[in-house]
């Protein structure tokens, strides 16, 4: 208990107690008992001072102790002056508006902190997109075509990046995510350096998609926004981790037309890596001949599908020109002889022996050419002037194509253009083909023709309206026909049809063979007469086709040197696994790799006298675009 006593001078001094709350409840009487008051949360009483006390007292003398004391002065009575209360309440309304002062600062302090916790989170999951990015850029960094072992394994970790980005569930990461997908999209592809326009319009299927060539491919064409599709033949976990997960699997063998039909469909281009596993004639049948086939065959038959949805034509069809079925579909078609030499040929010399040729219609159903020519410069022909669908021309095509059979001679096709109305204005162009023993198709484009007369111009195929197949002794070779059959005079040709080949600007089929170099001389013949048959099918079946024949491959980063592109199967040097891709997905929109053959090796530095080559290609990069200089200067159509 705390006693405070009045002034001096004061009479009849009253005195004022303070006590805690815990003494004033127990007071007995409560008309003794003094008014509470409460300040801070302590109870207090007040005793009613005098009057006497209440003149001596003056505003300068109030006693005024602090609150959290538990004390109060005299002065701070129920009965003190009206300028006392006043001086209370302005000190009052100060601590009001300290305490308002004190809380905003508590507010403001307190937005500052969820501010700085919200810009924590979402720094954390920016730094997690742009570790995610760091990875990306370093991929990107890489050659194109010096994609080896090490980039594809970045490639499949950055991959793997992608995949778990989309797996995030807290809302800061998936806010990041969207703004990385948004600017994905604004940049055009995950891959926007490498990516090609329309690529993302465009499905390549890749046939071996996991053997040495084939993986570098699926990556290199995902790094270009390629949709991807790859065709292999079993469905297991290791197959599956060897390609990425974008990529549409389908299962299959290329030897089971119907799996080879499923898995072209939607399919805009083909990239045929499949390679025998083994040495075995049925092995390298299956995968480097039908194999070839029947992918092209399908991949044929699926546009005519679609062309049928649309009520049109596919572009890729070809264009049936004659079919011999029946003795009428012989109608039309004339049989003429003559020699290079009139005069002798009218003279009836001693070189004289006769031509005798007929075409008819056998009784096993085929339509014949044969006959002999035994005159010196003397020939055999037969013509028939076109008749070609309503809305056709030849200018639309790229070339002919001639399912034939006999005893393996040469002939000539003579293609002639001029108004009809007057035969002198005529012009011819000539282009030689030769046939094998049995059945086979032969492939001769328009820009194999040559004309007779060498001022004439070039072949205008719309202008064509008649067309010869001619022959002539001379061009003969003894021993072209069947053993036993040495005479170059005689001659048989069975017809089957004659169609024109649809042309285009790019390339519809990616064929990778090999020149033969690096293989056993055991198995180096039968593994070449495997594919070469599967490139013969690939001529033959009126897709715009590049063959790529690489040296020995090697595991090794591309780009590193300089290539040589060549045709005649004179090359031995290797080449790398990663180059032979590059030159794989570069050519599918190339123009000047449609309908082409060529090998392709390390540039290498020849004896002096004995060069074969001229350096035709860069060293390559992905801003170089080596392909079409290394191209252009190579014979189109072998």
């Amino acid at each position: 208990m705390v006693a405070a006593v009045s002034p001096p001078g004061a009479a009849g001094a009253a005195t004022i107690i303070a006590s805690f709350h815990g003494t004033h409840c127990a007071s007995p009487s409560r008309a003794a008992a003094p008014r509470p008051r409460y300040h801070g949360g302590t109870c207090c009483f007040a005793a009613k001072p005098t009057p006497a006390a209440a003149v001596a007292s003056e505003p300068g003398q109030d006693q005024d102790l602090d609150d959290e004391g538990g004390v109060l002065s005299a002065a701070n009575g129920a009965d003190a002056t009206p300028s006392t209360r006043k001086k209370r309440r302005a000190r009052k309304g100060k601590r009001s508006a300290a305490a308002l002062q004190q809380e905003a600062a508590e507010e403001e302090a307190r937005r500052k902190a969820e501010e700085e916790e919200a810009a924590a989170k979402k720094k954390k999951a920016e730094e997690e997109s742009r570790a995610a990015s760091l990875d990306l850029d370093e991929v990107m960094a890489v050659s194109p075509v010096g994609l080896g072992r090490r980039s594809r394994q970045l490639f499949d970790e950055v991959w793997r990046k992608f995949s778990r980005l989309g797996q995030m569930s807290s809302a800061s990461a998936t806010e990041a995510l969207a703004e990385a997908e948004q600017a994905v999209l604004s940049r055009g592809g995950p891959m926007c350096e490498f990516t090609v326009p329309g690529a993302q319009d465009t499905t390549v299927l890749v046939v071996g998609a996991t053997s040495r060539i084939g993986r570098i491919v699926v990556r290199k064409l995902m790094l270009r926004g390629y949709n991807v599709k790859a065709l292999v033949r079993r469905d297991d976990a290791e197959v599956i981790d060897m390609l990425p997960r974008s990529v549409d699997i389908a299962v299959g063998d290329v030897g089971d037309p119907l799996a080879v039909q499923s898995a072209v469909s939607g399919c805009s281009k083909i990239i045929y890596c499949a390679t025998a596993r083994s040495t075995i004639t049925g092995d390298l049948n299956r995968v480097d001949n039908q194999g070839v086939r029947n992918v092209s065959k399908a991949f044929q038959d699926y546009y005519n599908e679609m062309a049928q949805l649309r009520a049109g034509k596919s572009s890729k069809s070809k264009l049936l020109i004659a079919k011999f079925k029946s003795a009428k579909s012989l109608k039309g078609w004339e049989v003429n002889q003559g020699s290079y030499f009139p005069n002798a040929y009218a003279s009836g010399s001693s070189f004289d022996e006769g031509i005798d040729a007929s075409f008819e219609f056998s009784e096993g159903g085929q339509a014949v050419f044969a006959g002999f020519v035994f005159t010196r410069g003397g020939y055999v022909e037969i013509s028939k002037r076109l008749s070609l669908p309503l809305g056709s021309t030849l200018d639309r095509y790229d070339g002919l194509l001639l399912s034939v059979g006999g005893n393996g001679r040469s002939y000539v096709v003579i293609l002639e253009t001029g108004p009809l109305a007057d035969t002198s204005q005529s012009k011819k162009y000539f282009a030689r083909m030769t046939t094998k023993v049995g059945f086979c198709r032969v492939r001769v484009p328009f820009s194999a023709f040559r004309p007779v007369k060498p001022e004439d111009p070039p072949l205008d195929p719309f202008l064509v309206h008649t067309f010869t197949i001619r022959f002539e002794p001379k061009r003969q070779r003894p021993g072209d026909g069947t053993q036993g059959a040495t005479d170059p005079r005689n001659f048989e040709l069975i017809l089957e049809y004659i169609k024109a080949l649809p042309t285009g600007q790019e390339t519809d089929f990616i064929l990778v063979s090999c020149t033969g170099s690096g293989i056993e001389p055991n198995r180096r013949e039968q593994v070449l007469k495997a594919k070469k048959a599967g490139e013969d099918a690939l001529r033959r079946s009126g897709l715009g086709y590049t063959i790529v024949r690489p040296g020995p491959l090697q595991e090794e980063p591309g780009g590193q040197r300089a290539l040589i592109f060549d045709q005649g199967n004179r090359i031995s040097q290797a080449i790398s696994c990663a180059d032979v891709a590059d030159i794989c997905v570069k050519a599918l929109h190339d123009s000047t790799a449609r309908n082409k053959s060529f090998d392709v090796c390390y540039e290498y530095v020849s004896e002096q006298g004995n060069e074969l080559y001229e350096l035709v290609a860069h060293l390559p990069d992905k801003a170089n675009n080596y392909l079409t200089p290394a191209l252009s200067v190579l014979e189109k159509n072998t």
